[in-house]
């Protein structure tokens, strides 16, 4: 994701950039449901492009979404672009922006993970792409959606980690791109639907990774991929 271009007609080409970062975004979130992730309009996405956070609005579906429903907020939560309130978790998406280097937000109610973080205080290590979010995902205490006080809870449970599960709610995770965000959001839900489906067998308990094991993995997927 670009930041926007200083040019002879600098304010046209922010224009452009904004537009294909709206593009995006809304891409992002129809994925989202397509995959499952969210049901309805349950979850939502940002994205930062300069001091401009572009997010989803709150409670249109996301398929009815086009490009004149831009719509964005400053870091302070003022909004500058469009007309449709932005999502009601925009709390959780600022405190992400104004802690972190991230570029991306995506907050969903995925299934297995919003199991999980009804059951135990941080994922087990059951698989080392938990090494991927930075180390074990811890779950935020719970609070009413939409708060400052989630927000708070949020950053406890991200410090070191680029995602978390919360309470009784939904996941939160963020990345260098929309692309890494969702990627991260995806494998922390198959990550919690492994450890539900594994624990699911009467008088058995699966196999942990210990944190040495999962140190070894994380710098191991620090040189995965393509080489440029």
């Amino acid at each position: 994701m670009a930041e926007p271009r200083h040019t002879a007609d600098g304010r046209q080409d922010a224009r452009q950039d904004e537009a294909g970062l709206w593009a995006e975004l809304v891409a992002t979130a129809r994925r989202s449901v397509a995959d499952g992730l969210v049901v309805g309009t349950s979850g939502n996405v940002s994205a930062r492009v300069g001091d401009l956070v572009l997010v989803t609005p709150s409670g249109v579906p996301y398929d009815r979404l086009t490009p004149a429903d831009i719509t964005g907020v400053d870091l302070d939560g003022r909004q500058v672009l469009g007309t449709l309130v932005p999502t009601s978790e925009l709390p959780m998406h600022l405190a992400v922006y104004r802690t972190t280097d991230a570029r991306a937000v995506v907050h969903t109610h995925a299934v297995h993970a919003t199991a999980v973080a009804t059951l135990v205080p941080e994922l087990p290590l059951i698989h080392y792409m938990a090494a991927a979010l930075g180390g074990p995902v811890r779950v935020a205490a719970y609070a009413a959606y939409g708060t400052d006080e989630l927000a708070e809870n949020m950053l406890r449970a991200l410090e070191g980690r680029s995602g978390c599960l919360l309470q009784n709610h939904g996941t939160i995770t963020y990345g260098a791109t929309l692309d890494q965000a969702y990627d991260r959001t995806a494998q922390l839900e198959w990550m919690c639907r492994l450890w539900l489906t594994a624990s699911s067998l009467p008088g058995r308990a699966p196999s942990l990774l210990t944190e040495a094991q999962l140190a070894e993995a994380g710098a191991r997927l620090k040189g995965y991929g393509q080489r440029k």
